[in-house]
């Protein structure tokens, strides 16, 4: 399993249930990465996109305790529904894509996480891991600097050298 971010230079990762930045060239990346695969998310996330709808061209899972059953995409109620429904898809097509919470979560999981890093600090009030400074975690890849709708991103790549099976 992986996970896809777009961090501040402070880890920051959002603020009032959106993001805080407007990335086209990350959103491009975003797409590419993640389209034909399992994206995985909490319900506020879902609910943070255009009329709570899921991603298209994605198996969308949800963790959602409480939340009823959806035809457009999968809700699981535990974190041990979570794990036997991202088991029935290959580790590599499986992306954690927010919020918080998941991440927090799931990190420990994730073999890799994408991370695109925004030379801004977007007054965030909510954070990613600064995987710069866990343990376990390295940074294997970091790409040549990019502008997009006035920011400096980088995408990068983090390895974790300890990953929890589930």
């Amino acid at each position: 399993m992986k996970a896809i971010v777009v961090v501040d230079k402070n880890w920051g990762i959002g603020k009032n249930n959106d993001l805080l930045f407007r990335l086209p060239a990350d959103m491009k990346h975003f797409r590419e990465t993640t389209s034909g695969k399992v994206v995985v998310m909490g319900s506020n996330t879902l609910l943070s996109f255009p009329e709570g709808k899921p991603l298209k061209n994605r198996r969308n899972i949800v963790l959602w305790p409480g939340g009823e059953k959806r035809e457009d995409c999968v809700i699981v109620g535990s974190l041990q529904e979570l794990f036997g429904e991202i088991g029935k898809y290959p580790a590599d097509d499986v992306f954690v894509v927010g919020g918080a919470m998941m991440y927090r979560t799931l990190l420990p999981y994730c073999k890799e996480v994408i991370a695109t890093k925004v030379d801004a600090d977007g007054g965030a009030q909510v954070f990613f891991e600064d995987l710069d400074r866990l343990p376990g975690w390295s940074l294997e890849m970091e790409g040549e600097p990019l502008e997009t709708n006035g920011y400096t991103i980088r995408f990068c790549v983090y390895k974790n050298s300890d990953v929890k099976s589930f």
